[in-house]
């Protein structure tokens, strides 16, 4: 068990939406494909959002340039 995925876990487990947005971001960024990415960010976005968390706008922004959230602009 990697040591992102282990964080991840304890993060979920003391319910701590803070470091699940600054984790689920990291495993962006080390995810090996466009999906991966995608899949994490959206993970990210959802504590974000339920949080109040100030990386909700910039998460939201990386969606809608995967193709992966609507901008009102849509």
């Amino acid at each position: 068990m990697s040591d992102l995925h282990q964080r991840l876990l304890a993060a979920h487990a003391g319910e701590d939406p803070a470091a699940l947005v600054a984790l689920y971001q990291e495993a962006a960024d080390a995810a090996p494909d466009v999906d991966a990415q995608g899949f994490y960010l959206t993970q990210a976005y959802v504590y974000a959002l339920e949080s109040g968390h100030a990386a909700t706008e910039g998460l939201r922004t990386q969606l809608h340039a995967l193709g992966r959230e609507k901008g009102q602009e849509d």
